[in-house]
């Protein structure tokens, strides 16, 4: 049985995969299309992560495929309709990355309510702006607003509490009864209440129609002044234009974006240069450990799939 992996996948995963099965592993064939679409015509399974469309054209280029192994949880670059109806099992890595995510959005909320770590050209260039520097703000006390409350938001949750802040969340598939307020130890809110509320927020939704520009001109005005964000779900969830033409007022006091509509953000982008804007490349679930635990996850599980039928 073949297996071709078109994204990078950690080194003792792969080399499970290769001793049981026929494995190609290239970490760059998600960017080279037309190979891709030729790769696929005999396998039995692709392993991607989220550069590669699994869309409608890549499965009817691949006739015999059963399973994608997605090295993540987002499913937005698969078409699951496509493959349902083909009878492909789509297995995400669900959970595998989550510590790795809830780390990311904590020490971005502390760097950024800090606001004192994006000084380090100016001091390396003999400036001394200790004075303009002194409002950073504490972690302990303030309210963090989780914009949607699974997995990754309920452990962003206890590793906040454990640092003094107050929790809320807002998720529409959670009812306000739901114990998992409760057991978590979190307040639940609608959407605009809890963005009026909170210190920073930080979005855990997947990008759908529902929640494309969910975070619009009119929501970040009801944002508490000074409040940051933190946007690690999907990009399109975040009106990217009208982040900035806050972040460029003064509205709020800081931003990270480590999800984009269009990657890798495009050369010129508007998102240079703009204040109190933190950048990642879609890395906030990759560590050597989530890495690790994700490609094992799916290592196991698409060879289950694989040898079970």
């Amino acid at each position: 049985m073949k297996i071709v992996i078109t994204e990078f996948m950690d080194a003792a995963a792969v080399a499970s995969l290769k001793a049981r099965f026929d494995v190609r592993h290239d970490a760059q064939l998600a960017d080279r299309r037309d190979e891709l679409l030729a790769a696929v015509a005999d396998v039995d399974a692709l392993i991607v992560r989220n550069r590669t469309q699994v869309d409608q054209a890549l499965v009817a280029s691949a006739p015999t495929l059963r399973v994608v192994g997605r090295l993540g949880v987002g499913l937005d670059n698969i078409d699951v309709e496509a493959c349902k109806g083909r009878g492909i099992q789509v297995i995400p890595a669900s959970g595998a990355n989550a510590l790795a995510v809830a780390e990311y959005v904590i020490c971005t909320v502390m760097l950024l309510l800090r606001g004192q770590y994006l000084a380090s050209a100016v001091v390396a260039a003999g400036e001394w702006p200790r004075g303009a520097l002194g409002e950073g703000r504490e972690t302990a006390g303030k309210t963090l607003g989780i914009v949607g409350f699974g997995g990754i938001g309920r452990l962003t949750a206890k590793l906040a509490q454990g640092l003094g802040m107050r929790v809320i969340a807002a998720d529409a598939m959670i009812p306000a009864d739901s114990p998992a307020w409760r057991d978590n130890g979190v307040a639940p809110r609608e959407l605009d209440a809890l963005l009026a509320e909170s210190d920073a927020v930080t979005l855990h939704v997947p990008l759908t129609a529902q929640t494309r520009h969910l975070i619009d001109a009119g929501r970040i005005e009801r944002m508490k002044p000074g409040a940051v964000l933190v946007n690690s779900a999907r990009g399109g969830v975040v009106d990217d234009a009208a982040l900035v033409a806050a972040l460029r007022a003064g509205r709020l006091g800081g931003a990270a974006l480590d999800v984009f509509e269009h990657e890798p953000v495009p050369a010129g982008s508007p998102l240079a240069g703009v204040p109190n804007l933190v950048l990642t490349p879609h890395v906030a679930g990759v560590t050597r450990e989530s890495n690790a635990r994700v490609s094992s996850m799916i290592a196991e599980k698409v060879a289950e799939a694989l040898t079970r039928r």
